[in-house]
């Protein structure tokens, strides 16, 4: 059976379906209390850099680039644990990457679904 890999807003209020929630972005997410999040984890390692997050900045015309691009840090060795470790989550039932971003299809959330899920080759 097929690890079950959402992704929503930190902002939502957590369901016993999420699973493991863990927090996927850089930067934590503005007026939220760590104590209110309902976390498993923050993994800040397995977001874009900082430099590819300032260039993405939200703007749907570049998520296709920022997907190529996240998908090639993904890859490298800075990103080889978190991803693991995600993998591993995954491996242990539901998992639920959440994220501070308003249009989360277009987020790093949406893409590490994808990339886990592995159909990162089957769409744009």
């Amino acid at each position: 059976m097929a690890a079950q890999i959402t992704y929503r807003r930190v902002y939502e209020e957590s369901s016993p379906r999420d699973g493991q929630r863990v927090l996927v972005d850089r930067v934590w997410p503005r007026g939220v209390r760590k104590e209110d999040a309902h976390l498993d984890e923050w993994l800040r390692d397995v977001a874009p850099s900082t430099e590819l997050r300032r260039w993405y900045g939200h703007e749907p015309s570049r998520y296709a680039e920022f997907r190529r691009r996240y998908h090639a840090e993904l890859r490298d060795a800075g990103h080889r644990d978190a991803v693991g470790h995600l993998r591993e989550l995954a491996g242990h039932g539901r998992l639920t990457l959440l994220t501070a971003t308003r249009d989360v299809d277009h987020s790093q959330a949406a893409v590490l679904a994808e990339w886990l899920s592995g159909t990162e080759g089957r769409s744009a």
